[in-house]
């Protein structure tokens, strides 16, 4: 018998997709859960022949919910079992029959030798068969989240995946109902500090992937909002800086007008800094990155942050304004805009990293 339990979401499953999971039975695998996420009702004699077989459960959604919301419910389903904690991983499996056997047994028997990883089958893009808008959005959204979570993944939509038994809590309250929750699944993966490794796996497309129930429109906008999702959350912060920073400059101006006669400029806008800098700091924390760590840990690491990208940013306009003769401030703009996105990078990744 293969210690690992087998998830299959599936809508409107074809003439295939029964002899698909007695093969997974023949194979050994000894519990699988599959979840009808709202089939017509034609489709109700396959899972009701589907239900006799004694390694198989059924769960039912009235309506259809979506991937997420499938995967989950299976998820939350199988930590419930008393016999859950004997077993090594979960693998999930789409039920369009993209998965070959022999790929689901690849990803069960790493789960068996190293039961301490996420492990992801990743098809390979450069082959003919697969069409040219899989490939190119793949791509996009490949380079996407290593640009902004930190880490190269080959295979960002992949379904079949093999989920440690103790990894699996983590995911069964997380974002998503759609197939946008297969990549906030990696996002905290990454966030939390897990292992993750790569299997090729054979790439199948039938029919043009015809069988797919993935929208690309629709879906593609929701997965790019989640993996924006923080960034946008870093921007509207880093606004709102900025428009305090300004506000209590003009106000300490004014007050010191009266007060002091010299340095108000650079009195003002050190205060000002201050306190801008320090409502960055906590929502940055709180917030945007939703950190653990310790404010002393964080507190020192951010201001020398806060230090060096001005000393950088200063540095850099003032020499490209000698070498090139550019307007300074749009050497400025320019080089803030690219230090704004290396400085999200270094907090995200280094001062408001998650306790592992």
């Amino acid at each position: 018998m293969r210690n690992c339990m087998i998830v299959i979401p599936v809508l409107n499953p074809n003439e295939a997709f029964l002899p698909y999971v007695e093969q997974l039975i023949k194979e050994q695998f000894p519990f699988i859960v599959i979840v009808n996420d709202g089939s017509s009702k034609d489709k109700i004699p396959i899972f009701d022949e589907l239900s006799e077989l004694p390694e198989v459960t059924v769960l039912t959604h009235a309506v259809n919910l979506g991937k997420g919301r499938a995967l989950k419910n299976a998820f939350n389903y199988i930590m419930n079992e008393p016999e859950f904690v004997t077993y090594d991983g979960v693998i999930t499996v789409d039920g369009d029959g993209q998965h070959e056997i022999d790929d689901v047994i690849a990803l069960c028997r790493k789960l068996e030798e190293k039961n301490d990883e996420l492990v992801l089958g990743v098809r390979l893009f450069d082959k003919e068969n697969v069409p040219w808008t899989n490939r190119m959005g793949n791509g996009i959204t490949k380079h996407l989240f290593g640009l902004l979570y930190g880490k190269k993944i080959n295979d960002t939509q992949t379904g079949l995946r093999g989920l440690p038994a103790d990894m699996l809590s983590h995911f069964v309250g997380i974002e998503g109902e759609r197939y946008s929750y297969e990549t906030n699944m990696l996002i905290v993966a990454v966030q939390s500090g897990m292992a993750l490794t790569e299997i090729p796996i054979e790439t199948v497309y039938l029919d043009d992937n015809k069988e797919s129930h993935f929208n690309k429109v629709k879906d593609s906008v929701d997965i790019y909002m989640l993996l924006f999702k923080n960034f946008f959350k870093f921007i509207s912060v880093s606004l709102t800086s900025f428009l305090i920073d300004l506000s209590f400059f003009q106000i300490f101006l004014l007050v010191f007008s009266f007060l002091i006669k010299r340095n108000q400029i650079i009195t003002a806008t050190i205060l000002a800094r201050g306190i801008s800098s320090l409502f960055n700091f906590t929502l940055n924390k709180k917030w945007v990155f939703e950190s653990d760590r310790e404010w002393k840990q964080t507190f020192f690491s951010y201001y020398a942050l806060v230090a060096v990208t001005a000393i950088v940013s200063g540095l850099s306009v003032y020499w490209l304004f000698k070498l090139t003769s550019i307007e300074e401030l749009v050497l400025k703009i320019f080089i803030d805009a690219i230090l704004f996105t290396i400085s999200y990078r270094i907090q995200k990744s280094l001062i408001f990293t998650a306790k592992k």
